[in-house]
């Protein structure tokens, strides 16, 4: 072996003609690796987040390897590597609990093996903002490669969208207009094929985030799972990502605030998940952009252009076959901040020749789906620090409303009553559920899409104003305050909210009013006591311990920023 001389990160481990040389390259030699893969050439790690357990990144074991034959026809070395999976669909009691747990076993993985630069394969909700968190913090050249969306569910020759229809058959059920029977057959229809929700759920927004930013190759987040044309994005991502090492082209330089800004105007184009706010917050966070809760509502005039569920009528297969982001960021393009991508190109690169192929799907800006489609930001002082609601997922005469609360306390309270019969709502009650945030569920579950009351349900009601410290999903819908900052079990007002106070919501004014005079607020206060956590050790416990607000991206206080030191200490 000669040595070499290039600058590269991995000579630290891979360069050195010494015992820790020999240690580092002997043992990799073990898989039949040979002597000239350690001759300076980049090593590239492929952090895979592949798990039959994360069905929506089940496919991503196959992508791998077409990430591996682009980075060795461009004269990379490829190094597959696990990190912690996140099922969105299947833990408990929240993937989100996990997300920085995540980002912590990325930031660690990445910085305590030899590579130069990483791509990013994941594709569930959380894994996608998790891996990059952990991405930012090391600062390596990255880039992305999503799971991709599934192929459209199918049922009684209907296409049917993840997530979305299961809320409206679930309550199809409970109101009588639906048979148990058939519920049950719809279920074997809609997950078609590996990959994420076809909705524009969260998955499939931080995948459209992620490209509107210009963290991925043009039209990542729409191809499907299944389609050969995303084997062939990962084999070119593989090239790129050892290009992007010789050009020392870092997440840095490509998330900065315009591609953040980029994010939200994108995010309001398509119709994205209330998720995609705390996502982008803690991302910010990482990489040093100041991005607050403020800033969410640079789209707040932006048009909804993709007519995909939740807020509109198609899904994810027919958004790809529509033309995709590429289409969007045309439309978009008198509103988007000149940023770099991995391209190495300005994010107006991407909408290079994009033609549309079906103007239902993708509308043009000046005949939009909806207008005014972007996330609002509401504050007052039930939410001091700030709420969040999806205008194009609620019904617009509720978002000016006032009403009188009916307060769950927990959880457990609101399955418990529900679904009573004798229920004191109507459909004006403001439903508001507590112990939900970050630290109280602990982990910010997907609840605050509370089930309409059954009693109003048989009466036709399908959406009423809901409020909480929680999140909903991206497939969900209806007029759902989130994100309630501070939370309950942190002592905010919410927790302080009875049942028959009066509450007013204005999308327009940003307003999220509890109609209760100061001197009774502050009785309340006075007597509160939090609920006491069964979560006393583990991850769980430093979770609580340290998670941060919503408004603040809920990330762990001790994570926030980045750490680029080289490692200089052996092993041995």
């Amino acid at each position: 072996m000669t040595q070499d001389t290039k600058p590269r990160r991995n000579r630290a481990w891979y360069g050195k003609l010494d015992r820790d040389g020999f240690i580092h390259r002997s043992w990799m030699k073990n898989q039949g690796f040979p002597d000239h893969v350690f001759d300076g050439r980049p090593i590239i790690g492929i952090c895979n987040t592949w798990s039959e357990l994360t069905p929506c990144n089940s496919g991503l074991r196959d992508l791998a390897e077409g990430v591996k034959r682009g980075v060795w026809e461009a004269g990379g070395f490829p190094v597959e590597f696990p990190v912690m999976s996140l099922g969105e669909t299947q833990m408990k009691p929240t993937a989100m609990l996990f997300r920085n747990l995540l980002a912590m076993d990325v930031e660690e993985s990445i910085r305590a093996y030899g590579m130069d630069g990483v791509v990013l394969l994941g594709g569930c909700d959380k894994t996608t903002p998790g891996q990059l968190m952990g991405a930012l913090s090391v600062d390596l050249p990255a880039i992305v490669v999503s799971s991709g969306p599934m192929l459209n569910g199918k049922w009684q020759g209907k296409d049917i969208g993840s997530g979305t229809d299961v809320w409206k058959f679930s309550e199809a059920v409970r109101a009588g207009e639906m048979t148990l029977q058939d519920f049950m057959a719809a279920e074997s229809g809609m997950s078609r094929s590996k990959g994420v929700c076809m909705t524009m759920g969260t998955a499939s927004t931080m995948a459209s985030l992620v490209e509107a930013m210009g963290m991925s190759l043009p039209t990542n987040a729409a191809l499907p799972a299944v389609d050969a044309r995303r084997m062939a994005l990962a084999h070119l991502t593989g090239r790129r990502i050892v290009e992007m090492v010789e050009e020392d082209l870092r997440p840095s330089a490509i998330m900065t605030r315009a591609a953040f800004e980029n994010a939200i105007l994108a995010n309001a184009a398509v119709g994205g998940s209330t998720n995609a706010v705390v996502h982008l917050l803690a991302m910010a966070g990482r990489v040093g952009v100041d991005l607050t809760l403020k800033d969410i509502e640079i789209g707040a005039g932006i048009p909804l252009l993709v007519n995909c569920m939740p807020s509109g009528r198609y899904l994810m297969e027919d958004f790809c076959y529509a033309g995709g982001m590429p289409v969007v960021l045309k439309e978009l393009a008198a509103h988007l901040r000149p940023a770099t991508t991995v391209l190495g190109k300005d994010i107006s690169a991407y909408a290079a020749g994009a033609e549309c192929f079906n103007r239902d799907v993708i509308r043009p800006f000046d005949d939009p789906v909806k207008p005014a489609a972007g996330i609002r930001v509401l504050k007052g002082n039930l939410a001091p620090n700030g709420a969040i609601v999806k205008p194009s997922a609620a019904t617009p005469a509720l978002l000016e409303h006032e009403g009188l609360a009916h307060v769950f306390e927990t959880i457990e309270d609101m399955k418990a009553n529900i679904d009573r019969e004798d229920l004191p709502v109507t459909p004006e009650t403001i439903l508001v559920l507590k112990g939900c945030g970050p630290k109280g569920y602990p982990g910010m579950p997907e609840v605050g899409n509370m089930p309409i009351p059954a009693a109003l349900v048989k009466q036709g009601v399908r959406d009423m104003i809901r409020v909480s410290d929680a999140r909903m999903s991206g497939t969900a819908f209806g007029t759902v305050i989130l994100h309630v900052s501070p939370e309950a079990q942190a002592g905010g007002t919410l927790a302080l909210v009875r049942t028959g106070d009066r509450i007013r919501v204005s999308a327009a004014q940003g307003v999220l009013e509890l109609l209760v005079d100061e001197a009774e607020l502050a009785a309340r206060r006075a007597a509160w006591v939090p609920e006491e956590s069964p979560y006393t050790r583990g991850y769980a416990r430093l979770y609580i311990d340290h998670v941060l607000q919503a408004d603040q991206g809920a990330d762990l206080d001790f994570l926030v920023g980045k750490d680029t030191r080289p490692v200089t200490r052996e092993s041995h």
